[in-house]
């Protein structure tokens, strides 16, 4: 043990004084270092967790600004209460992410919806970056799972040049969908507003098309092993929700498309519809039996148009439902 006389602990004091004094020299009161410029840039737009045996990534292509007013089937009071509720702005329109999902089953490497290229803002289209800073390759994608045809999840199959953005890929949508959005005989008896959006669809296939790639299926087809194709209309006439089932059974992930554009209104309000749907109806019904299902069966959700990474669970409330997100962390497979 070491033992300091009172004239050592004086000297010590003396040397901190002088250091001191010597440091307010340098850097004289007021004076102070420029900060560094703001960087004003967000971090890659994936977020990946495990399922089961199955690796899930959520891509963020960008996001969208919707009219509240896009809403129908409650009163505008009851709409802006609850999007206040969430604290959610509409000064500029309600900001609305548009999400895909890349999941890698050890067999397949499969992306559901794949973003918006350039058919809409330049907001959007950031899917085929986020897949490489995900430490993917579109060229590793071997399918392409469509929820429906409409641009905000079609346009990303292909380049700004007309060519296929996943090389390897086939590309699949239901029957019913692809009937309805590529038949030039329905598009031209279509509101002339709305026939752009036909072109759209058309023109995004149309490279898998000419090569022999793009495929159709019926509601309740397995199109590649764990996953199972759920119809869920009302959207658009084949919109499709797919389930994702490891082999461990512990845990499933749906898929689920346009089932709710606006978690803050259509959880709590499943009645409340969307101007986009092409039957509103339908809509609602699906989404009501949707809702129930997946909170009753506690399974994992991945949504187009949730807040990113638009992955977590629906609880059942007295009156509609809640959106419990997931909890940012490690990718874990031991829970």
């Amino acid at each position: 043990m070491t033992f300091y006389t009172h004239a050592a602990v004086r000297r010590a004091l003396m040397a901190l004084s002088l250091a001191g004094a010597a440091f307010s020299v340098a850097l004289p009161v007021g004076v102070s270092a420029e900060p560094p410029a703001q960087l004003k840039t967000q971090a890659p737009g994936f977020y990946r967790m495990a399922l089961g045996e199955f690796e899930v990534t959520a891509l963020y292509d960008g996001y969208t600004e919707l009219l509240a007013s896009l809403m129908k089937g409650a009163s505008e009071a009851d709409i802006q209460s609850l999007l206040a509720h969430m604290f959610i702005s509409t000064t500029h329109g309600v900001q609305t992410s548009v999400n895909g999902y890349l999941i890698n089953t050890g067999s397949n490497l499969i992306l559901v919806d794949a973003g918006t290229a350039k058919c809409f803002t330049p907001t959007l289209g950031r899917i085929p970056d986020n897949i490489r800073a995900a430490g993917y390759d579109p060229a590793q994608i071997d399918t392409v799972l469509l929820t429906h045809l409409h641009g905000d999840h079609a346009c990303g199959v292909a380049t700004a040049d007309g060519k296929m953005a996943f090389p390897n890929a086939q590309v699949w949508t239901a029957k019913a969908e692809a009937d309805f959005w590529l038949s030039e005989e329905v598009a031209a008896k279509a509101p002339k507003e709305a026939q752009p959006f036909f072109k759209m669809s058309r023109d995004s296939v149309a490279p898998y098309v000419a090569a022999g790639k793009f495929k159709t299926f019926t509601q309740g087809d397995t199109l590649v092993p764990g996953v199972t194709a759920e119809a869920t209309p009302g959207h658009t006439p084949g919109h499709t929700s797919y389930l994702f089932k490891p082999k461990s059974g512990e845990q499933q992930l749906l898929v689920w498309g346009d089932i709710v554009h606006n978690y803050a209104v259509q959880f709590p309000r499943p009645e409340v519809a969307f101007d986009f749907d092409v039957d509103s109806k339908q809509a609602i019904v699906t989404r009501e039996k949707l809702l129930a299902d997946v909170a009753k069966g506690k399974i994992w959700i991945a949504g187009a148009h949730l807040p990113f990474p638009g992955l977590g669970h629906v609880r059942a409330e007295s009156k509609g439902y809640s959106w419990i997100p997931v909890e940012y962390g490690p990718v874990r497979d031991d829970r």
